[in-house]
């Protein structure tokens, strides 16, 4: 079970990753506005470096879904990885912009991941052998 929902975690959590990526690089402005950063010539740059941010954040955890799917070595290091990211990030914008919805969304996300590895590897339930 524990295997289960850390694949159904890692697949919402990329494909939410991979919406905020597209609006990145496709939709700077409105992507920005939601960050609370008025898109203009000085903030293009910003729009562009979290594109970029966004997508390898992205790339991070597919490989963590297809490690985790595959039961191959090296997916727990990937989940804590992204746990602690996605940790950090939610505390990190809570304290500097006082949002508690990132804290919620981000920093659950990431013990949800976190507390889901740690069980998996627990119960050796990921690898293959």
């Amino acid at each position: 079970m524990p295997r289960t929902l850390l694949l159904l975690v890692l697949a919402v959590a990329t494909v939410l990753e991979l919406i905020l990526t597209g609006g990145a690089f496709f939709a700077p402005a409105f992507t920005l506005a939601k960050f609370g950063v008025k898109y203009g010539p000085d903030t293009a740059f910003l729009g562009y470096l979290t594109g970029w941010f966004l997508l390898f954040v992205t790339l991070v955890a597919g490989l963590a879904f297809a490690r985790v799917q595959q039961g191959r070595p090296g997916y727990a290091g990937l989940c804590y990885l992204l746990g602690l990211w996605w940790v950090g990030i939610g505390i990190g914008i809570y304290v500097a912009f006082g949002r508690p919805d990132n804290l919620l969304l981000d920093s659950l996300k990431g013990l949800i991941i976190i507390g889901l590895t740690w069980q998996c590897r627990a119960k050796g339930l990921v690898l293959r052998r």
